[in-house]
């Protein structure tokens, strides 16, 4: 894969999150080790667990690539939608990760087996150290979402881990094994929550529905109270990718010279900057009153100004 990631901002994100994935591959791999030797249900899911973090960052990673990546003429917006394709199919993945876990936690509830807490103990000790250095690092690399994304990722394992060391204590202190297939529940729900989570946000946007955190009567509301704004109808706004949004719109102004004209446009796009984050807008302007508000059919003849 290669790279156009100029600035050294993004090239301090890209050696973080590629450390981060060799990192988190070796621990995994060492998670299945130690949980198939001591009979840890818990460390296999938290192994389950890692390997969501590790295609999380993976798609952080990808991300990155294709965010470097310009617009062309068969993708005009670029490529944001591949990596919500790509969520959504490590989200799916991680709901099936999380009913396997449930079924083999019954399993082994209905029949307990011996389980060597040292072994949990000093693994989950040494995945503390590691999710913690890697969520500061990447705390340390940037504030853009698809990092904080991977960031909360890496705190969670962090709790996740740091449970399965007080599962540990409890089963060396009560010899009680269930405590290893309960907490496996709890990692196992954890997961179900995140890949729901992820298969609700990606499926909007995949639909073109209202991005998260915007209420559509606050957003004509604020167009409508600038300067010179008449009426707004016909109003739509959508996601292009994860923090990329859209929108068109009809807004009725008075019969005024185009040159008059731009400093409302300019109002508008403003405003939808700072207030909603919205820089890709499609904005038509017209003085003739329309015959229905969706649709908007304007009557043969009559002038409307086109402005993108």
């Amino acid at each position: 894969m290669h790279r156009h990631v100029g600035h050294s901002a993004g090239e301090r994100t890209w050696r973080v999150l590629r450390a981060a994935l060799f990192v988190t591959l070796a621990y995994i791999v060492l998670l299945v080790v130690a949980g198939i030797r001591a009979h840890s249900l818990a460390l296999l899911s938290e192994a389950g667990h890692n390997l969501s973090d590790f295609f999380a960052l993976l798609l952080s990673l990808f991300a990155v690539y294709l965010e470097s990546r310009p617009p062309s003429s068969t993708a005009t917006y670029g490529y944001h939608r591949a990596g919500v394709l790509a969520a959504l199919v490590n989200a799916v993945s991680l709901v099936a990760v999380s009913f396997f876990i449930f079924y083999e936690a019954f399993r082994r509830l209905q029949n307990p087996q011996q389980v060597h807490a040292g072994v949990m103990i000093g693994v989950a000790a040494a995945g503390v150290i590691m999710n913690g250095v890697i969520a500061l690092l990447l705390y340390r690399s940037g504030r853009d979402v698809n990092i904080r994304s991977a960031f909360l990722h890496e705190i969670g394992d962090t709790l996740s881990t740091a449970a399965v060391i007080a599962g540990g204590w409890a089963i060396l202190a009560t010899g009680q094994s269930w405590i290893d297939s309960a907490l496996s529940v709890g990692i196992g729900a954890l997961i179900l929550w995140s890949g729901f989570g992820i298969v609700r946000e990606t499926l909007n946007i995949l639909l073109e529905g209202t991005p998260r955190g915007i209420k559509l009567e606050r957003l004509e509301t604020a167009i409508r109270a600038i300067e010179g704004v008449n009426d707004v109808h016909d109003l739509h706004v959508w996601s292009i990718g994860s923090e990329t949004r859209a929108l068109s719109c009809h807004i009725a102004i008075a019969d005024i010279p185009p040159s008059v004209s731009e400093r409302i446009l300019r109002d508008v796009k403003d405003r939808l900057h700072q207030s909603f984050r919205i820089d890709h807008t499609t904005i038509q302007f017209e003085h003739a009153e329309c015959e229905v508000a969706h649709g908007c059919v304007i009557p043969v003849g009559e002038e409307h100004h086109h402005s993108r």
